[in-house]
């Protein structure tokens, strides 16, 4: 008499804990027999897992330390099928459609959850392709992607400084300005929150509500009330951030 199939299992690698924990939920949410054997905060961690465990799926960010993505990708070469995590939509979405690679963009959305969900599926029990040629495509598209805003000058009062982007809890639109507020400091910035949103690092600035932007690094929790409405907590300031309806999928519980 056959049992019941082995399930699909997957290893998780990203370097930001908040990250790895939303794409495990949406994953649950999308495909609730996946099962997450493990889950990495490096592509050393990463690699060592998929060969310790061999999951037919891994799910890599692009950007992490002691060993990247594309790099723990190399190493793994065809023991499982590799899907990238990226926030580098503009530069290298070409290249995974070429490939037999699929691929999430941060912050993770529940419609293309799906559809990864439903290309794996379809492709779980095929062997892994190879990714030589891919993998050196996209660390080309890549490098020249990283650009992304590092200073603001801002006014405080009549004096001008100078604030490191990562020293930001969160961006707010202000009439004409944008409000910049650190641990221990407000200041505006003569630009749209529109526009900074395009300069920022997507990998760690979300937006969260139409006037807000949110350093995912400065979030220490996000609560629930009872009706669903979401709030941020911050790391190091009292106020709490209001996570709209639109993009309350990026703080889903799983």
């Amino acid at each position: 008499m056959s049992g019941a199939p082995a399930p699909v299992r997957a290893v998780i690698a990203d370097d930001e804990p908040l990250l790895r924990a939303g794409l495990r939920a949406a994953l649950a949410e999308a495909w609730p027999a996946l099962e997450v054997a493990a889950e990495a905060a490096n592509g050393v961690e990463a690699v060592n897992a998929v060969h310790e465990l061999r999951p037919q799926l891994v799910f890599l960010d692009i950007e992490m330390p002691m060993m990247n993505g594309l790099e723990a990708a190399r190493a793994i070469g065809e023991l499982a099928h590799v899907v990238f995590v990226t926030a580098y939509d503009r530069y290298a979405v070409q290249a995974f459609e070429r490939g037999a690679v699929d691929y999430v963009l941060k912050p993770v959305a529940a419609e293309r959850i799906a559809q990864t969900v439903a290309r794996l599926k379809a492709r779980v029990a095929s062997p892994p392709a190879r990714m030589d040629t891919l993998v050196d495509e996209l660390a080309r598209r890549i490098a020249p992607a990283a650009q992304t805003l590092q200073w603001l000058q801002a006014s405080v009062g009549n004096t001008l400084k100078l604030i490191h982007v990562d020293d930001v809890l969160y961006f707010r639109s202000d009439t004409k300005y944008t409000r910049v507020v650190t641990r221990d400091s407000e200041a505006l910035v003569k630009k749209p929150l529109r526009e900074l949103a395009d300069e920022l690092d997507a990998r760690h600035f979300w937006q969260v509500h139409r006037n807000t932007i949110v350093n995912v690094r400065a979030v220490a929790s996000v609560v629930s009330d009872d009706t669903g409405r979401k709030e941020i907590a911050l790391k190091g300031r009292p106020e709490k951030l209001e996570v709209s309806r639109g993009y309350a999928h990026l703080f889903k519980s799983s």
